[in-house]
Formats: C-alpha cells, sequence, structure tokens
C-alpha cells in the first residue's frame, strides 16, 4: 500500500488540504497520514499580544495561550481523523514538535507522495505562493509533491507539461506509479517552442510511444513563445481546474533571482493543484 502524507499546521488548518489529501488517497487506495507540524516556536501569539496584556499576571496569560494553542491543534487532529473515518480511508497521525521544516523533510524521505497547501507559511503570516517555506521544502523534498490551492475542486484533468528534459519525463512517470488513472481520463501533453521552432515535440518518436502506454487518450498541444507566458495564457482559458504535472524544482536559490522557475510561475498566476517530481540524480 503507497503511504501519502498531508501536512499541516494546526493552528491554521487547510481545509483544502484535507479535501485534496482524501480524494487523493481514496483514487491511489493509499494510506494517509496526517502530519501536523507542531513547530516549538510556532505559536498562535507573538510579542504584541502579550505586550497589549494589561492585566498583572502576564505569565498566566501566557499559558492561557499555550492552553489556548494545545487545544486548536487537537481539534485539527480531530477534524482529520472525523474526516479519514466518514471517507473510510485508512489513516494515521503524527505530531511532529521540532523544526517544521526539518521535520517535514524527514517524514519525507519515507514517504510516496507529499500534499500541503501552496500557501502555507507554519508561521501563521500570510504570503503569496510559493511562500519562502514552499520554496524551502521544493528544493529539498525526498518525494513528488502535489501543491494544492486554497480550495477544493475533484480533479477531471491532467495537462503534462513536456519540455524534452529528463525531470519532465521523470515527473509523466512517476505520477502514473502513485495513481491507477483511468484510460479515458482526459489528459493533455503541452509543449512550448521558439516561433521558428518546428512543431515536433522533442525526442517525438520515444515521447509518443511512452505516453501512449501509460495515457492512451492525451492529447497533443504545441505552444510557441516564452514557455512560462505562453503556459500560463494557455492554462488560464482552463474552466475546470486540472492536475498540472511538471518537472523537479531545481534551480538553484541565487539563480531563481533572475528567472523565477515554471513553479513558481504557475503558482503566482493561477489556481491549480501542481504536481512536482523530484530529481535527486
Amino acid at each position: 500500500m503507497k503511504m501519502f502524507i498531508a501536512a499541516f499546521d494546526g493552528l491554521e488548518f487547510s481545509e483544502s488540504t484535507l479535501q485534496y489529501a482524501i480524494f487523493l488517497a481514496k483514487w491511489s487506495r493509499a494510506q494517509l497520514v496526517g502530519v501536523f507540524l507542531e513547530d516549538f516556536t510556532r505559536r498562535s501569539y507573538g510579542f504584541k499580544e502579550i505586550a497589549a496584556y494589561e492585566g498583572t499576571d502576564r505569565d498566566h496569560f501566557v499559558r492561557q495561550m499555550d492552553a489556548r494553542d494545545s487545544a486548536l491543534r487537537k481539534e485539527s487532529v480531530a477534524l482529520f481523523e472525523k474526516a479519514c473515518k466518514e471517507e473510510g480511508v485508512n489513516y494515521d497521525v503524527h505530531r511532529d514538535r521540532n523544526v517544521a521544516l526539518q521535520e517535514l523533510l524527514e517524514e519525507s524521505i519515507y514517504a510516496d507522495l507529499l500534499i500541503i497547501s501552496a500557501g502555507e507559511t507554519m508561521t501563521g503570516e500570510e504570503e503569496p505562493a510559493p511562500t519562502r517555506f514552499i520554496r524551502d521544502l521544493l528544493n529539498d523534498v525526498a518525494c513528488p509533491v502535489i501543491l494544492v490551492p486554497e480550495s477544493f475542486q475533484p480533479l477531471k484533468k491532467l495537462v503534462l507539461l513536456y519540455d524534452g528534459e529528463l525531470s519532465s519525463v521523470n515527473a509523466v512517470r512517476s505520477f502514473r506509479y502513485l495513481f491507477d488513472i483511468p484510460d479515458d481520463f482526459a489528459t493533455e501533453v503541452v509543449t512550448v517552442k521558439e516561433q521558428d521552432e518546428s512543431e515536433r515535440l522533442p525526442h517525438n518518436r520515444l515521447i509518443k510511444e511512452f505516453i501512449r502506454r501509460h495515457y492512451p487518450q492525451a492529447r497533443y498541444t504545441i505552444l510557441k513563445g516564452d514557455a512560462e507566458d505562453a503556459i500560463v495564457r494557455r492554462l488560464q482559458s482552463e474552466h475546470h481546474k486540472p492536475l498540472l504535472i511538471l518537472g523537479a524544482y531545481r534551480r538553484s536559490r541565487l539563480s531563481r533571482l533572475f528567472r523565477p522557475s515554471m513553479a513558481d510561475q504557475l503558482l503566482e498566476n493561477l489556481s491549480m493543484p501542481l504536481f512536482i517530481a523530484p530529481n535527486k540524480a
């Protein structure tokens, strides 16, 4: 049985992550582990709230706030367990209390798939997707990841982003091995070429044979122009939010300062689930 992990901040519970995780676990008949990251530095309050306290026993106030956080975390775990039971999903719970990023990276070594909100910060602060936490996670994660948007939609279509590189093929293969996709499931392979290039796919014969074996009903779309812009424009016209499948998030922190990765562009401009497979060769 495959093991999927869904990561949660128990103080800011993501209902969308829960819904996608249950949907995907049922789709793959996988065990679902709720990983609740209870970083010892993470609290729902800060110095501002403490400084604003007007009572005489500040230590008692802090203990009350900590007790409230503890109750909220327990409530989040209970919501996860209740949903899994109602949907008939085999589940487990991990409550990790050390540094959130390191705990989750370690969990990913022993998982087949990680599901997490693209807007997750593990700080309580709002950031545009992809957040700093998600960027750092993607740089070192050991298993495939599905980044989910704020609202859930059942999956009705796959879009495979193919550029001829090993990482894009690895992502297509990894997704197929994780999920027993019906042969007639709507699937589109999207490639971008320069304006003066032919419309043949990179490694045309090999990739079409490969896709035919795994996604027999897939259709192909060739776009022209800058890859990031062309793909975003194309996907903005989609009525249903498809699951996007693309290669590894491999750029260094320095190079991303000059040219954002494809994943960054998709997360900034679209609200669709995104499957990313690491390529640790």
